[in-house]
């Protein structure tokens, strides 16, 4: 089964992308900063992708995916940010990073769950 971690510190914004993700049978793991990611990645068996906010408490999603990307055991995860930060600075800033996709929010839910299938489709 295909899994997918949410980092996001907003649990309304976590809860629509995990039932969203759920209902297209994918298994979802949720955190809420960086931080608590670090930790729960450590404990995953197998992760498919992340898609992570940039303005999170305790660690930002860059930092986050920094470390995601440089780390080993997930430096080939797929990772999505997906921010309030609009600018194309900020696109430009999390694609060198190491984000593979940037979504800005608002977001079109079917935006966000195409862009994900594509990338687990590499």
């Amino acid at each position: 089964m295909t899994t997918v971690m949410i980092v996001d510190d907003s649990i309304s914004l976590r809860e629509m992308i995990a039932e969203m993700l759920r209902k297209s049978g994918v298994e979802v793991i949720s955190a809420e900063n960086g931080e608590d990611a670090l930790k729960k990645i450590e404990d995953i068996k197998h992760l498919d992708l992340v898609v992570l906010d940039i303005v999170m408490p305790k660690m930002n999603g860059y930092d986050l995916c920094r470390h995601i990307k440089k780390h080993p055991k997930t430096q080939n995860v797929p990772v999505v940010m997906c921010s309030s930060k609009s600018q194309e600075f900020d696109r430009y800033w999390g694609i060198k990073q190491g984000a593979d996709a940037y979504i800005s929010k608002p977001f079109h839910p079917q935006e966000l769950l195409s862009t994900i299938k594509q990338l687990l489709r590499k």
